[in-house]
């Protein structure tokens, strides 16, 4: 698989989302958090939550459409924790960072996974989950991974190789492989503790107790060809969840995020309203002419447009010409710019069911 973490081998698209939304990085204790926040701040957030082989940049595609519409969209690493207790905590101090009180969450395999944990200890302050391919139990990895208590000692290198074992290899149809080979390319940015305290997490003995909010406020949105969680847990997930909405992708693989961006954005956004999240698309116009985009801590004016923050990580630098960010401030329903095929019917399907 080649690797498309970046450079020449990354598309297009995710080399115009690298010069115009910037990473931030917040250090909270101990733990270095990594994560994008793009959209109006007066808009309760959409939190996105990576499997284990993802990273904050794994929902650019969701990042990009989403906030554009007038979403806010905050896409995270899962930090150095070891244990589901010390993420509970951690996820937490995150929010109150951000003075975030209240969030929806995305969460993706072992990220759904955390997302639930979070929901049944902190169930003031989720207020809806959409859970994507993913598991209400550990057991089974725990299993699968004696060799657990030597994982701090274990070469990055193995590590990396006995990730990636979960994903299925080719052959795949075009968008899928793209997909793989951007997650692929991801894993080879984390560094060894990264990958340590991210397969303790997953082997780490737990189950999800009762979550405090009813069943309608959870999407389940799942790919019927394949992924790296069995059907067997899946079907225990849809089990616990009777009355969640159901969202099936007949394919789209282990990262339909990538693979099936205009089905998992449509799903996100019919969840969203249904939870009542309204967009806030006149607050688009807002985007800043140099780009960036900064975090709720640097918004002063209460939310209503996008700041003029200077926080970067080196990602973002010159990236980009005017045309272009001209052209990504205009991406709202004001744009002169024709609307893709696929944008117009999930418009028109929205409006229909809403």
């Amino acid at each position: 698989m080649k690797g498309a973490g970046a450079g020449a081998a990354s598309p297009g698209d995710y080399v115009y989302f690298k010069s115009v939304f910037p990473l931030h990085k917040i250090s909270i204790g101990s733990k270095l958090w990594r994560y994008y926040d793009f959209g109006p701040k007066v808009v309760p957030p959409l939190v996105c939550i990576p499997g284990i082989a993802g990273t904050a940049d794994v929902y650019y595609k969701q990042i990009m459409s989403l906030c554009m519409k007038g979403y806010r969209v905050i896409s995270i690493d899962v930090p150095q924790v070891w244990n589901h207790h010390e993420w509970i905590h951690s996820f937490e101090k995150f929010l109150d960072s951000m003075n975030i009180h209240h969030v929806h969450i995305y969460g993706t395999s072992l990220g759904g996974f955390l997302a639930q944990i979070f929901a049944q200890h902190r169930p003031r302050r989720v207020k809806s989950l959409v859970l994507s391919n993913t598991f209400l139990e550990t057991h089974k990895f725990a299993a699968a991974m004696p060799w657990s208590p030597v994982v701090n000692w274990t070469p990055s290198f193995l590590l990396k190789r006995y990730l990636l074992t979960g994903i299925r290899d080719g052959p795949h149809e075009p968008f899928i492989a793209d997909s793989v080979d951007f997650v692929v390319g991801q894993v080879e940015t984390l560094s060894r503790d990264d990958l340590s305290s991210r397969l303790m997490l997953n082997v780490d003995v737990a189950s999800v107790g009762s979550l405090m909010f009813p069943d309608s406020l959870i999407t389940i949105m799942d790919t019927n060809d394949y992924s790296a969680v069995s059907q067997q847990l899946k079907e225990q997930l849809n089990e616990r969840y009777p009355g969640a909405r159901r969202a099936v992708l007949k394919t789209g693989g282990d990262f339909p995020f990538l693979s099936r961006p205009d089905e998992v954005n449509l799903y996100l956004q019919l969840h969203l309203r249904r939870v009542g999240v309204e967009p806030r698309s006149e607050l688009v116009q807002g985007f800043t002419r140099n780009g960036s985009a900064g975090s709720s801590k640097d918004q002063k004016d209460g939310g209503d447009s996008f700041d003029n923050s200077g926080e970067d990580n080196g990602h973002h630098g010159s990236g980009g010409s005017d045309h272009d960010r001209q052209h990504c401030g205009s991406e709202s329903h004001n744009s002169d710019e024709p609307i893709p095929t696929s944008t117009m019917l999930a418009n028109t399907v929205l409006e229909l069911v809403m």
